[in-house]
């Protein structure tokens, strides 16, 4: 072991620091205030990367995450069944839901014995990473490209049922978010799970 290897290092790539005695113009920090100036100057004559948000609008990846929907069959009825297994796949635990059954009057309303009561999404909480889509089993749930409106108040952010299921007169193209694998798989009729 050598005389100028520090021994309190692991690794053996520490460096030695040498106390340099600073020269008269590094002590009055002039040289470094100017160069300071310099690049603030050269950043004027730059092309601006400021966009005049709300006038103009960013463009969005083809790939963007944003508000959450809750889709419907051909038929209209809810495709979720509250199985929870969003729930149990969202890493910020944004995603709460109410289980409860369907009654002989709610056959056109809900696809499956069992449905979502209560559906809730608290958006403050959510990371927009997309792993609720991937776990449901029902595509019940995908997220548009469309932003979060912004608000006031914290409780205005937990979205339910009312802003979440799609509307069934106006329904949410989610098409770009599909591979056409999965597109060419859901116009096959005899698979249980298109029925």
């Amino acid at each position: 072991m050598s005389a100028n290897q520090n021994i309190g290092s692991l690794s053996g790539r520490s460096k030695v620091v040498s106390n340099k005695k600073m020269t008269f113009a590094e002590r009055i920090y002039l040289p470094a205030i100017f160069g300071g100036f310099a690049i603030t100057l050269s950043h004027f004559f730059k092309k601006k990367v400021t966009v005049q948000y709300p006038e103009v609008n960013r463009p969005f990846s083809e790939i963007y995450r944003g508000l959450h929907v809750l889709k419907r069959d051909d038929e209209g009825r809810e495709r979720c069944t509250a199985c929870g297994l969003c729930a149990l796949a969202c890493p910020s635990e944004a995603i709460t839901m109410i289980a409860a059954e369907r009654k002989e009057n709610e056959m056109n309303l809900y696809r499956e014995e069992k449905y979502a009561s209560v559906f809730e999404i608290d958006m403050l909480r959510c990371i927009f990473c997309g792993l609720c889509e991937e776990a449901c089993p029902k595509e019940a749930i995908f997220l548009t490209n469309v932003t979060v409106p912004s608000d006031l108040h914290r409780s205005d952010f937990i979205y339910g049922k009312d802003v979440l299921v799609e509307p069934v007169d106006k329904r949410v193209d989610i098409s770009h978010r599909q591979t056409s694998e999965v597109l060419a798989f859901k116009k096959d009729k005899n698979q249980s799970h298109n029925s």
